[in-house]
């Protein structure tokens, strides 16, 4: 049986386990998130994503991650606050996780799997790397750090229409 997105859990930013399988037939954009991190702006623009399609299906969740030069020191409580004071973060944030190496979350050892980087590499390499997933839960695309999130609007609107 193949593995999918639907077939993990997490924790979400308050520590209730979040099955995944809730956003079953959605298409989901997930993000590994920092606070201090020269990306952190992407903040606003993954909000905009979620306001604009958000109402037609697409599920954000950001994964607040501390393994890229300590840029998420805070607690799970701390960088919830940050997140909406600063962006008005509303899509669901996530419990801090770590994205690479033998304590990876399964479900970022799955993303990677299925969507390898640049020359094939399975690590994630920054923060704010973005995994777009089918509403069948199948990785679709990976993401740069440097992809806006506005940029990956073609390839939303896409998912959405199918």
């Amino acid at each position: 049986m193949t593995t999918v997105v639907y077939d993990f859990a997490a924790l979400d930013i308050t520590g209730k386990t979040v099955a995944l399988k809730k956003y079953k037939g959605k298409p989901m954009l997930i993000v590994n998130t920092a606070s201090a991190c020269g990306f952190t702006p992407q903040f606003a623009g993954l909000e905009e994503l979620h306001q604009t399609y958000g109402k037609r299906g697409l599920v954000v969740l950001g994964f607040p991650c501390n393994q890229f030069g300590a840029q998420d020191k805070g607690n799970n409580e701390e960088i919830a606050e940050f997140c909406q004071l600063n962006y008005g973060v509303s899509f669901p944030m996530m419990a801090k996780i770590d994205v690479n190496g033998s304590q990876a979350h399964p479900l970022y050892q799955w993303l990677s799997a299925e969507a390898p980087g640049l020359l094939g590499s399975k690590a994630i390499k920054w923060n704010f790397t973005k995994f777009l997933v089918d509403k069948d839960g199948q990785v679709v695309k990976r993401y740069a750090p440097t992809d806006t999130p506005q940029s990956m609007a073609a390839d939303i609107e896409v998912l959405l229409a199918q």
